[in-house]
């Protein structure tokens, strides 16, 4: 009997002990938030191709063998300038050829001209036929068309000896040279002789999906405004750093892609170090800023038949909750639609682990 009152004394001062842990912690600690509206900037990734403003491929326009190469490969070069030389012997050749059937055929005109003349005098005082004097001012005429073919023929020497001179069209970076002197070339040629790119501003070109088209120009009212309004984008270069410019969208296709079912778009980017090259890709970063909207973690939702629920706490317990979210995120948080409003708490983690009517104590709960 007296060992039974020793151990309920030793016992009792626990059994307080528990029951007042127990009256301390109305439910386990979870982390929780409190639901608040602000400002939201999701940032939509996709891959482009990079292309200067004016990528010309330079061809010659007559065939010969390249006498002498003017410029070096990746060269800034201007509109007009020189860049190859092909060889003039023949044309020269051939342009004095025409310039002097140009003054045969003057000389020969002359003497037709003087001729007509003759025949229409004598034709007058009837010393020759009408056949005569016919015969002599269709000569005249003959004469004339042979002197304008030959002009014609010497214009032609002249365009060809100029075009022994291959110009550039704009200015521009040259391209690598894939000929060099002596090479047989001519305007047929499938390799040409060297692109000229013009990249004082790039074009990044990028396909979006047709929906999301949608969804933006119906946010802006129309292509025009949504063009005009839309928030300068952002290029991840191919070597994962962020080109410093920022870029404007300034052109949209009109047309979708029936294979791929997506809209090609353009995006302008100033180049004045020459840092973007033409041929080159990149990752274009595509804002949309959504404002007073509700923004809770990805962590404090689930999923459950492609449907998103996430846990409301309500008077003390967790109550399963679904919820309506824009259709794009940033991977780490939603937007919410409808479902929740400003001032609800949630659990903020682990919300795949909770059950419907867990106690759950928030004191420490942060806003959101």
């Amino acid at each position: 009997m007296k060992n039974s009152i020793y151990l309920m004394l030793f016992f009792l001062p626990l059994l307080n002990s528990c029951g007042n842990k127990k009256q301390e912690m109305p439910g386990e600690k979870y982390k929780t938030l409190t639901v608040t509206t602000t400002n939201q900037t999701l940032q939509s990734n996709y891959p482009a191709t990079l292309s200067g403003r004016q990528s010309v491929e330079i061809r010659p326009q007559v065939s010969g063998t390249i006498t002498k190469i003017c410029i070096n490969e990746g060269d800034a070069v201007r509109c007009g300038q020189v860049l190859f030389i092909i060889d003039q012997i023949p044309y020269r050749a051939a342009l004095e050829t025409a310039l002097a059937n140009v003054k045969s055929a003057e000389a020969k005109l002359q003497t037709a001209r003087l001729t007509a003349n003759s025949k229409e005098e004598l034709f007058r005082k009837n010393v020759v036929s009408d056949f005569e004097r016919q015969t002599a001012i269709n000569q005249l005429l003959e004469a004339e068309a042979a002197l304008a073919q030959a002009k014609a023929e010497e214009t032609n020497a002249r365009n060809n000896l100029s075009y022994t001179e291959v110009k550039s069209p704009v200015d521009g970076v040259a391209s690598m040279i894939p000929y060099r002197v002596g090479a047989l070339v001519s305007s047929s040629i499938s390799e040409p002789l060297v692109t000229v790119s013009d990249d004082k501003e790039i074009y990044a070109y990028f396909s979006m999906a047709e929906n999301q088209m949608l969804d933006m120009i119906q946010q802006y009212g129309s292509l025009e405004e949504a063009c005009q309004k839309l928030p300068p984008v952002s290029l991840m270069m191919s070597n994962g750093k962020q080109y410093e410019e920022q870029g404007r969208i300034d052109a949209i296709s009109g047309t979708v892609d029936q294979g791929t079912g997506s809209v090609t778009l353009r995006a302008t980017f100033p180049n004045s170090k020459h840092l973007l090259r033409n041929g080159g890709s990149g990752i274009i970063s595509v804002p949309t800023e959504h404002k007073n909207c509700i923004i809770i973690p990805q962590s404090a939702t689930y999923e459950l038949q492609n449907k998103v629920f996430t846990w409301k706490v309500v008077d003390g317990k967790t109550q399963s909750t679904q919820i309506n979210i824009y259709k794009y995120n940033d991977g780490k948080s939603y937007i919410v639609l409808s479902g929740l409003n400003t001032g609800d708490i949630i659990i903020a983690e682990g919300a795949g682990l909770m059950r419907e009517g867990t106690a759950v104590n928030t004191e420490n709960t942060t806003q959101q």
